[in-house]
């Protein structure tokens, strides 16, 4: 079947069950297009989530009692923060649903890893607030601190300081997947996660120079392209590069984390199978895709007639 062909009635040989799964970049844009749409609504569920975090300007402009305003700015700053890292957790719970090629109802699934995850999640999300805001103070505050005493040694916490903000990023392209996909408690969740930060290291650079350029490319959508800008934030920003970090992290999980415990038990990783393992030899019904013939329109013969044929 052609989208901009006149034959709409013919099948091909279809999809072999056995064929060959694409990988790498092939893999990566396969599922990204197919699943382009309904990224675009799991980034505007998300978006809700965000709504304090940008009604903190309309209340510090409009409120004219500042005791007022700085009461509801520090009251939506609080809902931001704590709904956060469950956010981010209904994102994750979905796009692993994309990575494992299982249907996903993105409404009912975000709600569902927003809600199962909301303890460990928001904790989560606490900690990478105070990281972003610590590595925004220290590079506020340290610089100028050496230019103050002519000492270059408080160049040193700020080094330490980003360090540790990078680290916890690494630390979170794991930490969520795990999250949604393991039982693990929050201190192992840590612990893993902190060691797959310097296990995977070339995953890891790879993930963060990726979106180092998606966000230069908003950034430059923000200085030039404003309608554009405020078009893409509700519609297209944060899980196509969220996206990104799922594809690339999740094999990783899947190699150090998933598959080992499994096969602790003598059992094969499901999420590495079809599930064909489990079909027995009496299997009444058998894919037959990429074997059977297609079919062909059939022709239709034109009765002759005295009639004026129009074309």
């Amino acid at each position: 079947m052609g989208l901009f062909s006149n034959n709409y009635e013919s099948a091909g040989a279809g999809i072999a069950k056995d064929a060959p799964r694409k990988k790498g970049l092939a893999l990566f844009f396969d599922i990204f297009f197919r699943k382009f749409w309904l990224m675009i609504g799991l980034n505007m569920l998300f978006f809700l989530f965000t709504i304090p975090l940008w009604a903190t300007l309309p209340a510090m402009y409009y409120i004219s009692d500042p005791r007022i305003s700085l009461a509801v700015v520090i009251l939506l700053l609080i809902v931001f923060v704590v709904n956060l890292g469950p956010a981010i957790a209904g994102v994750t719970k979905v796009i692993r649903l994309f990575l494992l090629e299982r249907h996903s109802f993105i409404a009912r699934d975000f709600f569902s890893g927003y809600k199962q995850n909301f303890g460990k999640a928001a904790i989560v999300g606490i900690i990478d607030v105070v990281a972003v805001l610590s590595a925004f103070a220290g590079y506020n505050v340290y610089p100028g601190m050496a230019v103050l005493y002519d000492n270059k040694i408080f160049y040193v916490p700020l080094v330490i300081t980003f360090s540790i903000a990078i680290v916890i990023l690494m630390m979170n392209y794991y930490i969520f997947l795990m999250l949604t996909a393991t039982d693990l408690s929050l201190k192992n969740l840590i612990k893993n996660s902190f060691a797959l930060a310097f296990v995977s290291m070339k995953q890891n650079i790879i993930t963060t120079v990726v979106l180092a350029v998606l966000a230069v490319l908003l950034g430059v959508l923000f200085v030039y392209m404003m309608p554009l800008f405020m078009l893409m934030i509700p519609l297209f920003s944060f899980v196509p590069m969220w996206f990104v970090v799922c594809f690339n992290s999740y094999p990783v999980i899947q190699k150090y984390v998933i598959t080992p415990f499994y096969e602790s038990r003598g059992e094969i990783n499901p999420e590495l199978t079809d599930g064909s393992e489990e079909i027995d030899a009496e299997t009444i019904c058998e894919d037959m895709g990429g074997k059977e013939k297609p079919i062909e329109k059939p022709v239709e013969k034109r009765k002759k007639g005295k009639g004026r044929h129009i074309s």
